[in-house]
């Protein structure tokens, strides 16, 4: 049988927020890249992110948590896993091999699209989406658009991290449940 390892130390956010690098001018020039990869190298960090997005959740009668990819995928399964709830991917085009629902927005240096399985939610589920920043928005007010499509009862919002001022959060607001981040961290941090 499957074992999720529990957390054996104390762990507070402070600890596991500074280990979360800073990338300059990643990936073009200007930006402030948060890379969680530092932390997620560390298995107490890692149980301790999953264990707090696990906590706030819990008793909200999850049934799917939806990944957006690629890093809304690392943490997503793990959740989903301790919720007793599905695991969703939101994929770039031309990942998944079934009828798929998509969804364009503009980004900051682009349009992008994403895509889910016609088939993966129903009116029945209840979903969290995960990511790993919230920045702009853009990316996750088009997974819940995608997500909304399939005519799902509930929508929550979680991140990792959230970009102090780049005013993500409000440019959600209204759409979904609630938005939750783990850490603020300040754009030039």
């Amino acid at each position: 049988m499957f074992h999720v390892k529990q957390l054996e130390k104390h762990m507070t956010a402070e600890e596991v927020k500074k280990a979360i690098r800073n990338v300059p001018d990643f990936p073009i020039k200007g930006i402030q890249f948060k890379d969680i990869t530092t932390a997620l190298s560390k298995s107490e960090y890692l149980c301790w992110m999953r264990d707090e997005i696990v906590n706030r959740y819990r008793d909200l009668g999850i049934t799917q948590v939806v990944g957006i990819e690629s890093r809304g995928f690392i943490l997503a399964p793990a959740v989903a896993m301790e919720l007793g709830a599905g695991f969703v991917p939101i994929r770039k085009p031309g990942k998944l091999p079934a009828e798929i629902v998509e969804v364009s927005y503009a980004k900051e240096y682009g349009i992008d699209v994403i895509q889910m399985h016609k088939d993966a939610l129903n009116e029945n589920d209840i979903v969290l989406i995960h990511d790993d920043i919230l920045a702009t928005g853009g990316s996750m007010a088009a997974a819940i658009e995608l997500v909304k499509k399939l005519g799902v009862k509930k929508i929550y919002v979680n991140c990792v991290i959230e970009l102090e001022g780049m005013n993500g959060r409000k440019y959600l607001e209204g759409r979904a449940e609630n938005v939750d981040c783990l850490f603020g961290i300040e754009v030039q941090e």
